[in-house]
């Protein structure tokens, strides 16, 4: 790890025949400390001489380097200061997995969801020019961002406006699982033209030595237009207006680094096709890189992940679809780039024709759904929570407002762990209570989220189902005499917990636990009421009582159990609550 060390911090300075070893050394630096700390692996390994690349050819503490999806930043982060932090990545208080400007100078962007780099990067493009600064802008594009509709919307703007600008394709033919649809097959035609990138060598050894000034170099422009038109027919990129360069190999240092300077020179919108390959350089990785997209804790020898002994509820979600579809041919499935994450891969597997991944598109899933409803099928939407708010004006306008059946499976729900801000699901309880004709629900159990979507595939109406991403088996029920702890989802074991501390303090305290949210069920309390909450706030916006909440706020990353106690939601401060008020009352 010498070499390693020594050139860490100057990545500028590394002999041009050393970069092999350097990437190396990242790579299993990433793949020892993920290992213990989890975090996300594939997509990391297969960007390294790319982030090596754009350090040798950019200052990011000056430049803006805008990642998409910031799950990617991981070597960034190593070349950038940031090599202690990864011990403790992601723990409460530490190190994020994602770009965090409070963080550091060099992180110019926060990016947990995707296709946002364009649009971001050509913002800050403008403002440069305005305020008459000087430095680069570069939106770092995983090509699975392609799926969703932003990325258009900032590429239709960016191809036209003239703006020095960089967009670097980082195309591995993934997102999370294997992308889809009319774009992920242009890139891939694009890769099989090497006849293009022969002839454009060609013209250049024939048409540079020549003499001829201004008229030349107009030639030379046109022959090697009519080159790429010849064999690479409407490229989209150099439609929108974007000098198109490449395809070229990612996993080539120097050559990048020789790209990226080229297209700064340009000072013009500048699009670079590289491609990579995803959990490049760790076996395990390398052969199912959607499985080692996010990754708990692994052993590095065997490629096994610590087991942490909960279940997950998109399996069992996943398996009652499957068992509900068999028996009424009018349910569909529809997620957004989320196949495995939601549970679908049982249901992909046995009704191919009835599943339907989009993309990263959420927005064009909800409204497809909707024309699926208003057609007579019984579409069911998985989404996770944090996903959907992305789509909040297409479940508003095209499906509540027809009132149409659609199902939303809304997973991880609640504090979601260690991906943080952008990733915990504690907004949908207010988002979607605020739609007319929603109907929302919380099961508790796995039993319940079973019963749950079979009466939903029968509800005349848009109705959203919320669960977290693990469980654990049945719950008690518990009654009390001085306090009652409404709640709902699996924040009741959190209660319950707090109830076993209360009485041994002599407190008799209860849980009502409520599973539809909307319409709000009737309950019966006893003695103070405390509303416990895994989000801002939804209940005790309906009722009365103490209110124990996220509160107004983004939460940071941590484990569950550091951010329920960071929240003062786990059961020692829930109880040490209730004792306060009760006996204070007394």
């Amino acid at each position: 790890m010498r070499l390693f060390d020594k050139y860490i911090a100057s990545v500028k300075d590394i002999p041009a025949c050393r970069l092999d070893r350097f990437c190396a050394d990242i790579r299993r630096f990433l793949i020892q400390n993920i290992s213990r700390t989890g975090g996300h692996l594939a997509s990391n390994l297969g960007v390294v001489e790319l982030t090596v690349a754009l350090h040798r050819a950019f200052d990011a503490s000056r430049d803006r380097i805008v990642f998409d999806v910031g799950h990617q930043c991981y070597t960034h982060k190593l070349l950038t200061g940031r090599k202690d932090g990864f011990g403790s990545l992601r723990l409460l208080g530490e190190m994020s997995g994602f770009p965090k400007p409070a963080e550091s100078i060099c992180d110019a962007f926060v990016a947990g969801h995707a296709s946002t780099s364009v649009s971001a990067a050509l913002g800050m493009a403008r403002a440069r020019t305005l305020l008459g600064e000087n430095y680069r802008c570069v939106a770092v594009l995983g090509d699975g961002a392609l799926t969703g509709g932003l990325s258009y919307e900032g590429l239709n703007d960016a191809g036209q406006s003239g703006e020095p600008l960089i967009v670097v394709l980082n195309d591995n033919g993934m997102s999370i699982t294997k992308n889809v649809g009319g774009v992920a097959r242009h890139l891939a035609r694009l890769r099989l033209k090497p006849q293009y990138f022969k002839a454009k060598k060609m013209t250049h050894r024939i048409l540079d030595p020549l003499p001829g000034g201004k008229m030349l170099g107009k030639a030379i422009r046109r022959g090697k237009q009519m080159v790429k038109d010849a064999l690479i027919p409407g490229t989209l990129f150099s439609q929108m207006g974007f000098e198109y360069l490449g395809p070229a190999d990612g996993h080539d240092v120097r050559a990048v680094t020789y790209l990226l300077r080229r297209a700064a020179a340009m000072k013009k919108p500048v699009v670079i096709h590289l491609v990579t390959q995803k959990g490049r350089g760790y076996p395990h990785s390398e052969r199912d890189p959607s499985a080692y997209h996010g990754v708990q804790k692994f052993n590095i020898g065997s490629g096994e992940t610590v087991e942490y002994g909960e279940t997950s509820f998109a399996g069992h979600f996943g398996e009652e679809l499957v068992r509900l579809a068999e028996k009424d041919r009018r349910i569909v499935a529809v997620t957004a780039a989320m196949q495995s994450g939601t549970g679908l891969d049982l249901f992909a597997k046995r009704f191919p024709k009835r599943f339907f991944d989009v993309g990263i598109a959420e927005s064009h899933a909800v409204t497809m759904a909707a024309g699926m409803a208003k057609q007579g099928l019984r579409p069911v939407v998985a989404v996770y929570s944090t996903f959907l708010q992305r789509s909040y004006d297409q479940i508003m306008h095209d499906v509540a407002l027809q009132n149409l059946p659609v199902v939303f499976a809304v997973g991880s729900a609640g504090l979601c762990g260690e991906d943080g801000e952008t990733h915990h699901g504690v907004f949908d309880p207010l988002y979607l209570s605020s739609i007319p004709n929603m109907t929302l629900w919380a099961p508790a159990v796995f039993g319940e989220l079973r019963d749950m979507l079979a009466k939903a595939l029968e509800h005349d109406g848009p109705i959203a189902i919320r669960y977290p991403k693990n469980g654990h088996g049945p719950l008690s029920e518990k009654t009390g005499r001085d306090a009652t702890i409404v709640t709902y989802g699996t924040m009741a074991r959190v209660a319950l917990e707090a109830v076993d501390l209360l009485e041994r303090q002599g407190i008799s305290a209860g849980v009502c636990r409520i599973t539809s949210l909307k319409p709000l069920e009737p309950i019966e309390t006893h003695g103070a009421v405390f509303i416990l909450e895994d989000n801002p706030g939804y209940l005790c916006r309906h009722m009365a009582g103490v209110p124990l909440n996220t509160g107004d706020r983004f939460i940071p990353h941590g484990t569950p159990e550091e951010l329920l106690a960071y929240c003062k939601l786990d059961a020692a401060s829930v109880a040490a609550a209730v004792a306060q008020n009760v006996q204070g009352t007394s």
